[in-house]
């Protein structure tokens, strides 16, 4: 996995995170939801790089 796509997903983890729990606080469930959305999103880039890596090896 590269530098730069480890950056991108955990980037996109905290700004998931930050945004979810904007939602909560704020009580609003689109933000919340999008904030879970992009969670996943980093989550499976994370994923994908390690298949990516265990290929390479």
């Amino acid at each position: 996995m590269s530098a730069e796509d480890k950056i991108k997903a955990a980037a996109e983890k905290i700004s998931g995170k930050a945004k979810e729990v904007v939602g909560n606080v704020t009580n609003d469930d689109k933000l919340v939801a999008e904030g879970k959305a992009e969670q996943t999103k980093g989550n499976v880039r994370d994923a994908a790089e390690n298949v990516k890596d265990a290929f390479k090896k």
